[in-house]
Parts: C-alpha cells; sequence; structure tokens
C-alpha cells in the first residue's frame, strides 16, 4: 500500500524544521572566534508579536529590530494560530513530552480565561513603562532556561564523562573517544564551561511548565501563555477556519482528543481563536468530515473575561509599575549594578531588556550575569556585570549585536571601548601595597585602556616587621577608566578583590588618598 502523508505529518515536519532552527541559533549565539555575528540568532524574538507590543508600550517608540513581528501578525490574520501550532519551539517540546507524560485527553481544569487577563497586566504594565514580559514570554523563558542550566549542565556532564575517559581509561580508548569529543565540541558544545546565577530557579520554571502537562495538554499554551493569547485575538479576523465548526455529536474523537481544547464542552462549538491548526481532528475522523479551507468567518463565539476580571487584571497592571516606583531600590541604586557597555538609562534600559538571556550566553568572559533583586522585582533576569566571575573583553561587541530589542546598544568598537560601565575604586585596606607594603602590579598590567586608566605613585610605608620601605601604589585615573572590570578580575587576593568596580558617576566618588 502506498505511504500518503496526511497533514499532520506536514505539520511534524514543519515543527521539526522550525525546532532544528532555534537550536541551530541557539549554538551559534556562542562566541565561535570572530566578533561579528553573521545573522540574526535572535530571529525568534524579533518575530514575537508581544516582545514588539510590549517593548513598544514601555519605551513609546517604534523599534526596527522587531518589524519581522508583523509578519507572524499578518500570518495569523490569514491562517489563524499557525505559529502556535506549526512554530512554536516551546509548543514543539510540550508536544515531544506528551509522549513520556501521556496527560489526560479531556482535562478537568479549565483556565481559558487566564491567558488574556495576563495578557492584560503584561500590555497595561508596559503602558506604564514597567516591562513584565520576561517573567512569561515563551521565548525568554525557553531561551533563559536553556542558557543558564541546560546548557551549562550538558557541557559538564559531557566534558567530564571524557574527562574521565582521558584520565583513566587505556590509551587505546582515547583513539576513538578523542574523534567523537572533537565532533561535539565543534557543533553541539558551548564555547566553554559557564556559570550563572539563578540557573536553578531558571530551570525550576521550565520544568514547571512541562509538569503542567500532567493536568493536560499543552496546559500552558491553553491556559497561561499570553503570546497564545495575543495570537488567538488576530485569528478571530481568519478566514482559513475548520468546516463544520462543532464536533459531531457523541463523537470520540475531536473534542475529547484536541490538545487545544478547543471545543466547547456543552455545545461542542469550536472557539476558532483556540485552534492552533495541528490538523489531528482532520486525521483522525473515521468519517473524513472535517476540514480546513479559506471561508467567511462564522461561529463566532465571544471571548467572555467577565467585567470584574478585566477591570481587575487592568487595574493590576497599573498597580504594580506604581509598586515598582516606590520600592526603595529606586531611590537607593545598588552601588554594583554594572550594566552593559553602552547603557545609560536605567529605566530606558528596563523598558527595553525582554530578558531573553542572549547577552549572557554571547558573553565572551562569562561576566554578564541574571540580576536577582538588585534593581528591584521589575528589573529580575536582566544582565549585569559581575567582575569578579568575569569582565567585558574590551574587544568584544557582541552583547550589543545580540539583543533583539535595541536594550544594549550596537555600538562600533572604537566607541565601544569608551563606553562607561562603571569606576573602579581601591580597597586600601586590602590592596597589597597598601595594607602590607608589598609591591603588586597585577591590576595595572591587565587595563586594557590605550592610556592606562590605572597607574602609580611612590610612597614610603612601613611594612608588617615595622621596616620602611619605597612602594609602588596604584591609583585609578578616573577619566580614563571604563569600568572594564578586569582589574577586579585579576585581582589575586582570596576572596574579595582589593579593587572593586562601582557605579559611582565620575569625579563623585569623593574617597580620599589611594582611591580612584
Amino acid at each position: 500500500m502506498k505511504y500518503r502523508p496526511t497533514t499532520r505529518t506536514f505539520r511534524k515536519l514543519s515543527q521539526l524544521l522550525f525546532l532544528i532552527l532555534f537550536f541551530v541559533l541557539f549554538r551559534k549565539t556562542d562566541y565561535s572566534g570572530s566578533d561579528t555575528l553573521p545573522y540574526a540568532v535572535n530571529l525568534f524574538f524579533r518575530w514575537d508579536p508581544l516582545v514588539a507590543a510590549t517593548v513598544t508600550l514601555a519605551a513609546r517608540k517604534v523599534i526596527l529590530l522587531l518589524l519581522p513581528s508583523l509578519f507572524v501578525i499578518l500570518l495569523t490574520v490569514v491562517m489563524g494560530r499557525v505559529f502556535c501550532g506549526w512554530v512554536c519551539p516551546m509548543g514543539t517540546l510540550l508536544d515531544l513530552l506528551d509522549k513520556g507524560i501521556h496527560p489526560p485527553g479531556n482535562p478537568s481544569v479549565r483556565l481559558r480565561k487566564m491567558k488574556y487577563l495576563v495578557l492584560i497586566v503584561l500590555l497595561v504594565s508596559s503602558l506604564f513603562s514597567l516591562q513584565l514580559i520576561g517573567f512569561l514570554d515563551p521565548f525568554s523563558l525557553l531561551v533563559r532556561g536553556a542558557a543558564f542550566s541546560i546548557d551549562p549542565m550538558f557541557n559538564w556532564l559531557t566534558t567530564g564523562f571524557f574527562d574521565t575517559i582521558y584520565s583513566h581509561a587505556p590509551a587505546f580508548a582515547d583513539r576513538v573517544t578523542e574523534p567523537v569529543y572533537s565532533v561535539l565540541k565543534n557543533g553541539l558544545l558551548p564555547f566553554r564551561q559557564s556559570f550563572y546565577f539563578l540557573s536553578t530557579l531558571s530551570l525550576m520554571i521550565l520544568i514547571a511548565i512541562g509538569a503542567m502537562e500532567k493536568l493536560g495538554k499543552r496546559f500552558w499554551c491553553r491556559n497561561l501563555c499570553p503570546l497564545g493569547a495575543l495570537l488567538a485575538l488576530f485569528s478571530r479576523w481568519s478566514f482559513f477556519r475548520r468546516i463544520p465548526t462543532a464536533s459531531c455529536r457523541n463523537c470520540p474523537q475531536c473534542a475529547p482528543n484536541c490538545r487545544m481544547n478547543a471545543f466547547d464542552p456543552d455545545n461542542g462549538k469550536l472557539h476558532h481563536e483556540e485552534c492552533n491548526l495541528c490538523m489531528d481532528c482532520v486525521d483522525d475522523c473515521l468519517n473524513q468530515s472535517p476540514r480546513f479551507a479559506f471561508t467567511r468567518r462564522n461561529n463566532h463565539v465571544p471571548v467572555d473575561l467577565g467585567r470584574r476580571a478585566f477591570v481587575g487584571s487592568a487595574l493590576a497592571g497599573m498597580a504594580l509599575p506604581v509598586a515598582a516606583k516606590v520600592g526603595a531600590i529606586s531611590r537607593v541604586p545598588h552601588p554594583l549594578l554594572l550594566r552593559p557597555p553602552g547603557v545609560k538609562n536605567e529605566t530606558d534600559f528596563l523598558s527595553l531588556c525582554v530578558r531573553c538571556g542572549e547577552c549572557m550566553k554571547a558573553c565572551i568572559e562569562n561576566a554578564l550575569q541574571p540580576c536577582f533583586f538588585e534593581s528591584g522585582y521589575q528589573g529580575m533576569f536582566s544582565p549585569r556585570l559581575v567582575p569578579r566571575l568575569g569582565y567585558c573583553e574590551f574587544n568584544c561587541t557582541l552583547c550589543g549585536q545580540v539583543c533583539p530589542t535595541g536594550a544594549i546598544p550596537k555600538l562600533l568598537l572604537p566607541a565601544k571601548q569608551k563606553a562607561i560601565i562603571g569606576i573602579a575604586v581601591f580597597d586600601v585596606n586590602r590592596c597589597l601595597p597598601y595594607a602590607n607594603g608589598i609591591p603588586c602590579m597585577v591590576c595595572e598590567e591587565h587595563c586594557p585602556t590605550s592610556k592606562k586608566a590605572i597607574l602609580f605613585r611612590d610612597k614610603t610605608v612601613m611594612n608588617r616587621k615595622g621596616e620602611e620601605l619605597v612602594v609602588k601604589q596604584p591609583y585609578v585615573v578616573e577619566e580614563l577608566c571604563i569600568g572594564c572590570g578586569i582589574c577586579e578580575n585579576k585581582c589575586p587576593l582570596p576572596g574579595a578583590s582589593a579593587i572593586r568596580v562601582l557605579t559611582a558617576s565620575k569625579g563623585t566618588s569623593g574617597y580620599s588618598d589611594g582611591y580612584g
């Protein structure tokens, strides 16, 4: 019997291809020896209409990088929620997870309205310049969880396995394992082993989304995903619809097995905006009665959120920005909160940043780390420089290239090398030439600016033995320091560095002799 591919076969093929594309772009975000990204590794974020909507509202301007999202909107208006069913990598991974979880076909938990209420909160809060999309956008959650936790875990386990074989296995084993490791290193493994704050939390969020599948197929997509809610609203104008518009009476296939729970349990009518065009109902029907075709809009089932729920969500969206404004962190900024190069205004940065984690993954030295509460809850998961973990590479501009919204400006190398991140300050109680009279020049040796931002002055001091000697004590030239953090990173002292990079403005440090 000749095999005939079904529409479901094409849908699965599409899902597989876009999932592969997602992981290829994810891997290409890594440093690969070049400071130039040849193509848009942030493509999925630029496709995301929810990112475009919230960033535009929060920033009060149109971000040209996000114009590709208009294509997804147009596609949805014409075809319906085909993006959710045929493209979205989060949805594809949940479909794959269902093979092992076996969620109930007819879920008892129905929270379809919840995603619309979440969408209202996000849009209204964005209108008041509070950007919360990073907490709920599916691409932000997926990339962040993969970058902060899954990818580093995969690299650590794989590298550890091959290192163990290299160290303890017989010599002939290397002839087999080394070529395999070389292939993995060149194609699947990241450039270096990375370590991130909030890695466990990022992983637990993904695990929670996956665990929700026990409550029903695509539980996240059906009930909580704000991007799905936005696309559902646009799909109400779609002309590509299912015929007939309701499931057959007492049918054991369509309604009970619908992964999106799109059929009304009372009258069997299809909520068109909930359908993601998976085509299961077309291929599984014994009578071959349902089909999808371009037709006039019919079966207009209203989305009834309820007046109280709508108003409550809108009020929550207005209250959250006020709560952020009256937080103490808005009056007393964290002294070690160092933003990526080129970021000048904290409010504008948080309005544009979608907490995707792309910049942190691209950072060569693993210096960019996610914030916790250093800038309030509104800044959680946004990037900050932690010099003791890594420094801002003087000749690197990758974070600005990979940012999908322009929150981190895309700077040319000469401009980036002059961008002020912070200012270095010496701790005279720990610095060896100050505290112990011991010569040390490590910070000055590593300073990358053309004119060294760290210089020395000769000083007569008394060491711990009571002997007078002349040592070179370092100091910071404020006008030359860019706050890259390499001095703090390379300081040989254990624990806290004797030189710290602070967010203090130049000329306002106010420190006495020994401080920059």
